[in-house]
């Protein structure tokens, strides 16, 4: 289990993404997109750093408009790399604007991106990573598990005994009653 329970609670930068967001479950492409960048990102970094910049990727990547993501071209990929509101790596920018394009595939075939989430559900953590990794990049085990967890597709983002837990189990996350399945 998550030791986030631990340390979040009261921290003024964690307590809000602890208390608000962790694990609940998400509805529209754009929150979905805004997590998959912010997971991406951090690789590497700490969750503390990621939310501290999150206005910064929110301006910077116009509001996680897929739409708009999907269509950069290079000027806007100079635009991010020289923007510091944001972590300025090439493979991330990269990765979010091939995901981004990847998001409009899924919705044309799904509906959306939760369309397409629940269409796979559900998995265990692995086969999850082997179906991200067919479609998008930048992608591996903990991403994709923080990216699940962070948005209720997979267990684990709180304790049992973290009173966010019980505010989760209401929201009746795709993981709740699902028992998780290993697919080729």
């Amino acid at each position: 289990m998550s030791s986030y329970c631990y340390f979040a609670p009261g921290d003024p930068l964690h307590a809000p993404y602890h208390d608000q967001e962790y694990g609940f479950p998400l509805i529209t492409d754009s929150e979905f997109f805004e997590r998959f960048i912010l997971e991406i990102n951090q690789a590497g970094l700490s969750w503390g750093t990621i939310l501290k910049k999150r206005e910064g990727f929110k301006l910077a990547y116009d509001q996680f408009d897929v739409d708009k993501v999907a269509g950069y071209g290079e000027a806007a990929r100079k635009r991010l790399l020289a923007d510091a509101g944001i972590i300025r790596n090439n493979l991330k920018i990269n990765a979010a604007i091939h995901n981004a394009q990847q998001f409009q595939a899924i919705r044309a075939t799904h509906g959306s991106f939760k369309g397409w989430l629940n269409a796979q559900h559900p998995l265990t953590k692995d086969g999850w990573v082997k179906v991200f990794k067919k479609r998008f990049v930048f992608v591996g085990g903990e991403i994709v598990n923080e990216l699940l967890m962070s948005t209720g597709y997979l267990p684990g983002a709180h304790r049992d005994s973290c009173p966010v837990y019980a505010e989760i189990l209401k929201t009746n996350p795709p993981w709740v009653d699902r028992p998780l399945v290993e697919r080729s």
